[in-house]
């Protein structure tokens, strides 16, 4: 397949991320640049110093919600590029409505519970969308440890192990790999 096919695929297509932090933005990004005619990002956090070793904002961003730099970066990317984005902290109740027209939703929150949240509010109200999720990438090394893997419509992109802490903090080059490689996997989901 060409560029122009695949893109001509992808301009039909929206996808869902919900977290615009280290997983979402670099996600988002990638994405951009291949064309996805549409992406939905919900996230209700502000930039800080801390997020820039690993997140796709900058300096001249902290401060700001990170609904907004998002989009003002993707469409940098791309102007034409089309970015709903939702200041908002999702919950079961609204997460229904803001991905409700998604082909594929992305999973990109720090924390195990939001985590869970939406693995379990997607899977319950759409069983048949998959679900493209980021499960362990703290830390520096092991790249040949990090992987994607299905459980029916559940994709889980990482090494599943290297859970994140004060010692085992998120640097920008795993959550990279597991960013691009999420992306990576709604591509395949979308064009197969």
């Amino acid at each position: 397949m060409t560029f122009n096919e695949i893109r001509s695929i992808l301009t039909t297509k929206t996808v869902g991320i919900a977290g615009a932090g280290g997983l979402g933005s670099n996600c988002a990004s990638a994405l951009v640049r291949v064309g996805i005619g549409k992406i939905i990002i919900a996230d209700f956090d502000i930039i800080e110093e801390s997020n820039l070793n690993r997140q796709f904002y900058f300096k001249s961003q902290i401060g700001m919600k990170k609904a907004i730099a998002i989009k003002e970066n993707l469409l940098l990317i791309n102007p034409d590029a089309q970015i709903e984005t939702h200041d908002t902290f999702l919950t079961p109740e609204n997460i229904p409505e803001i991905f409700n027209n998604c082909d594929v939703i992305v999973e990109a929150f720090d924390k195990a519970e939001q985590k869970q949240m939406l693995i379990e509010t997607v899977l319950s109200v759409w069983p048949e969308k998959p679900l493209v999720i980021g499960l362990g990438m703290a830390g520096f090394g092991d790249s040949n440890n990090i992987k994607m893997h299905r459980e029916g419509n559940l994709f889980i992109c990482g090494d599943e192990l290297s859970e994140i802490s004060d010692l085992n903090p998120p640097i920008a080059p795993r959550v990279g790999m597991v960013a691009n490689m999420q992306a990576n996997t709604v591509l395949e989901i979308l064009l197969n």
